[in-house]
């Protein structure tokens, strides 16, 4: 039986809807611009050292080729997170599909982006270093609005918890629909965020372009 909410969860694992109450959509918006601020740092960090492999090392190619597939697996991951969300109805808390072995799928595929996106840098450290961040971002995130869906469903979003994982899946849970009601505009707007992801490849080439020809000056060496 599905559990009824309110419009605020619809959308993804956790973005308020402009609906929402404000106290989760200020949640929100701090997550989004903690998230910019690591982001920011993380640039800055990579402006300022280079691997100690080199730039044209094995491992930092690697790591870079290891990096794109991860975001790319996370575009993918969060669009097909949106066909399930984004389809339901907003009285619904949805468990099906993604949502049946992961409370929160789509932040699974957001953790996997930090990765890659850190991966740009051609630095492990550096890569590890914003994923430790959005963990650190999702969970305060996450803990909060857990807080309200307790205090609005109950008992019904307690099974729900005690069942399914907060983040990492448990596939042997895997429970899907015989068929979806799709939400186009949802899945686009998300598939469009999804792949402003794509920008950390240029950024951090131009990035190494820039160390390789003195404009930037890297002061320290990175795994």
């Amino acid at each position: 039986m599905p559990i009824k909410r309110d419009p605020v969860m619809e959308g993804s694992d956790g973005d308020a809807s402009p609906s929402g109450p404000p106290n989760l959509r200020r949640v929100q918006l701090i997550r989004k611009g903690a998230l910019l601020l690591a982001l920011v740092g993380l640039v800055a960090l990579a402006i300022v050292s280079r691997s100690s492999d080199g730039m044209g090392g094995g491992r930092h190619e690697a790591l870079e080729i290891i990096g794109r597939a991860a975001i790319v697996v996370a575009i993918v991951g969060r669009a097909w997170c949106s066909l399930y969300i984004g389809g339901r109805k907003k009285a619904e808390i949805v468990d099906r599909g993604p949502y049946s072995i992961s409370r929160n799928p789509l932040y699974v595929f957001s953790f996997l982006a930090a990765f890659g996106v850190g991966a740009q840098s051609g630095m492990l450290s550096v890569a590890i270093l914003f994923l430790l961040l959005a963990l650190l971002v999702f969970h305060f995130t996450v803990r909060r609005e857990e807080v309200w869906l307790e205090a609005s469903f109950g008992d019904a979003y307690r099974r729900y918890r005690a069942r399914t994982p907060r983040f990492w899946p448990r596939f042997s849970l895997w429970r899907d629909e015989a068929e979806l009601t799709i939400r186009p505009r949802f899945f686009w707007l998300t598939l469009r965020d999804g792949l402003v992801l794509l920008l950390a490849i240029p950024l951090f080439e131009l990035i190494d372009v820039a160390q390789v020809s003195g404009a930037f000056r890297a002061l320290f060496q990175l795994i």
